[in-house]
């Protein structure tokens, strides 16, 4: 998945604010961080303010989601 592709799913989920979304932003920083690594995922957390929103943290392994 590219930057720009998970930016545009991230935007969509912001519409809402369910714990159904907080999940499925969970399983894109998981798809983005087995391709583009752990820093491209901090800089989405961190331009989305993904903490507030979905208390989702900087440094926290999401790749592992999606491996299982």
């Amino acid at each position: 998945m590219k930057i720009e592709r998970a930016r545009e799913l991230i935007e969509t989920q912001l519409q809402f604010n369910s714990g159904y979304n907080r999940n499925s932003v969970r399983m894109i920083l998981a798809e983005v961080q087995i391709i583009h690594g752990q820093a491209a995922v901090d800089r989405l957390i961190r331009e989305y303010d993904l903490e507030a929103r979905f208390d989702l943290h900087p440094g926290e392994d999401y790749g592992s989601l999606r491996r299982r």
